[in-house]
């Protein structure tokens, strides 16, 4: 079975080479988890950092003791890709972060569409982008990632214009199938550099907001002869651009 993975602020062991686990974690590895001596486990702190570690004991019911050796860092993926999700409703928005993190997207942007039904506006907001924050950390770990994607504060359409200018390619995912466009499965894609991909609230990508992205570089593209959720396409498209740039062969 594939080594639990844990999330750690530092990778400071004592002379002997011992780091204890605690906290939160801790107690889920001790009395949740129930580890043994003997059993491995990795250590990370999300941002491609990690260490590889063997379980020796346990003090308590949320202290972890294992043995540390050495601590590595995972290099980036590439080409990088960034999802710009429109608000889903409900928890749906969760549903798409856990997904896109358990497929290997590297960069999440909230967006709040011009006809997306569901508002980020003060508190509410901001507890929605914890949810999401926190739903990453958690897929994050549950997928043996040790580098957990980012998922940046809510974006305007103008910023999202701005992401997709500076992209190496930029697609907006479209299901207007009358207008004819490409299918994402046969664009040229970059060796490297990073890849954002736009995908649209249930009601579809509004003229005025299509126009804007494609200003700024972005062609529009279909997945398939079907319409996926919002909540959905994100995952399918990452699957399919992973595939396609080699990232998961």
């Amino acid at each position: 079975m594939t080594a639990a993975v844990f999330v750690v602020d530092h990778f400071d062991a004592d002379g002997a080479g011992r780091y204890v686990l605690d906290g939160p974690e801790g107690r889920h590895a001790v009395s949740v988890k129930r580890l043994q001596p003997g059993e491995d486990v990795v250590l990370t702190d999300g941002a491609g950092r990690r260490a590889d570690c063997v379980v020796v004991g346990t003090e308590g019911k949320d202290r972890l003791i294992v043995r540390l050796d050495s601590v590595v860092e995972e290099p980036p993926a590439g080409p990088r890709i960034t999802v710009v999700q429109a608000l889903p409703k409900g928890d749906r928005g969760e549903l798409a972060v856990e997904t896109m993190t358990e497929t290997g997207v590297d960069a999440i942007v909230p967006w709040q569409a011009a006809r997306c039904i569901t508002q980020w506006k003060g508190e509410r907001g901001l507890k929605a982008l914890a949810k999401w924050r926190a739903t990453a950390r958690e897929a994050g770990k549950q997928s043996r990632r040790v580098r957990f994607p980012e998922v940046a504060d809510a974006a305007s359409t103008k910023q999202v214009a701005a992401l997709l200018a500076g992209a190496d390619f930029a697609a907006v995912l479209h299901s207007d199938f009358e207008r004819g466009s490409e299918a994402l499965a046969t664009a040229q894609l970059p060796d490297e550099g990073e890849i954002v991909l736009v995908v649209g609230p249930e009601g579809g990508v509004a003229k005025d907001e299509l126009a804007l992205f494609e200003e700024a570089g972005a062609k529009p593209y279909v997945l398939g002869p079907t319409v996926l959720r919002t909540s959905t396409a994100g995952t399918a498209a990452a699957a399919l651009l992973l595939t396609r740039t080699g990232r998961w062969s």
